[in-house]
Formats: C-alpha cells, sequence, structure tokens
C-alpha cells in the first residue's frame, strides 16, 4: 500500500471542520435561521474545553449540546467557540475548540459530520492511517415529517454519553440513508 504523504484525511477533517465553524461564525452574527439548530458532541477532555467542575464531573469523556432556543453569547474565532448554555437551570459558559468537536448535526435537515480520533498507539505512528471524517445525509422517511433518528445521532445533554464510534452498523431495515466511511474507498 502507497502510503499517503499529503494526509488526504487531515485535509478533509480541517475543511469539515472549517464546516462547522463557517455556520457557527454566521449564527453567532445572524441567529439561527428557520428551523435550523445544532447538536454538537465534544470532547470534554481535549486541550482548550472549558466547562465547570460540575460539568466535567458529570461528563468525564464527551457532552453533546444543543444550540437551538437557549443559548447566549456565541462567539467563534479561529480555534473554537464559546456558548452561554443553561443545564439544569444552572448557566454555564463553555469554551470547545474545534478539534475537541467529534460530531455535528442539524436535525432540521438531517445533515451532520461525525470525526473520528485515532488512540494514542495509532497517532505516534507515521504511516498508520487517520481516521476519516464520516459525512452522514439522512432523508426524512416519507410522509412521517420527523427525522429517523438513528442510533448514532447524537444524545441530547440531558443524557449526553460517549459518542458511539462503532458506525460499522449494516443500515437499518426499511430506508433511510447510509453512513458512508471515506475509509471504505481506500486501497487496502
Amino acid at each position: 500500500m502507497a502510503t499517503d504523504h499529503i494526509r488526504y484525511d487531515l485535509l478533509a477533517q480541517n475543511a469539515l471542520r472549517g464546516v462547522v465553524r463557517t455556520v457557527l461564525a454566521d449564527v453567532g452574527k445572524k441567529g439561527l435561521p428557520g428551523e435550523h439548530h445544532f447538536k454538537i458532541t465534544f470532547n470534554t477532555a481535549a486541550p482548550g474545553v472549558r466547562l465547570s467542575d460540575r460539568m466535567r464531573a458529570q461528563y468525564p469523556e464527551a457532552m453533546t449540546i444543543i444550540l437551538q432556543h437557549q443559548f447566549w453569547d456565541l462567539h467563534v474565532d479561529d480555534t473554537g467557540f464559546e456558548v452561554g448554555l443553561s443545564f439544569g437551570g444552572v448557566p454555564e459558559r463553555l469554551a470547545v475548540p474545534f478539534d475537541a468537536v467529534t460530531a455535528f448535526f442539524d436535525p432540521a435537515v438531517q445533515f451532520g459530520f461525525q470525526f473520528e480520533t485515532l488512540d494514542a498507539a495509532a497517532a505516534g505512528g507515521q504511516s498508520a492511517p487517520q481516521a476519516a471524517p464520516v459525512v452522514d445525509k439522512r432523508a426524512l422517511p416519507a410522509g412521517t415529517g420527523k427525522a429517523d433518528l438513528k442510533p448514532d445521532t447524537p444524545p441530547a445533554p440531558s443524557d449526553a454519553k460517549p459518542a458511539d464510534k462503532s458506525g460499522d452498523q449494516p443500515p437499518p431495515e426499511g430506508g433511510g440513508a447510509e453512513v458512508v466511511r471515506l475509509d471504505r474507498f481506500r486501497k487496502k
């Protein structure tokens, strides 16, 4: 197998994180358009993540937040975003670097990205391929008007859990979109 010296996988992840950055920056300036809202999952232990000790104790590995009706002071820069949210009636200020984001999903249009990371052992090897982002474009079930949320959809903040990284499940019966991993197309 040829060695990828260009590192297309990293370039693709950076480009997709740029989409998240652009969308959040626009929302920070203009507010949420239409029915759009976002579920954002991030690694709470990643460098640069700022959250209260209470929230870090409750979500030591990963957390999903929803930016929809009750958030304030969304500030976005080149490296991450800060936002005010309320958890159990207690206001909190979170700072999340884009590198810590593991999933981004807009339920209004059933579109999202899931970023995968390597474990520490694989990250050290030069020739170990990085996991590629998963691009997820889901369709609404015909005639229902409600989203067909799959098990890999990030949970709401009240029941946030670490994001499922398996993703190798067969598509559900009865239709729906399939999550496609870019890894499938790499030569092995």
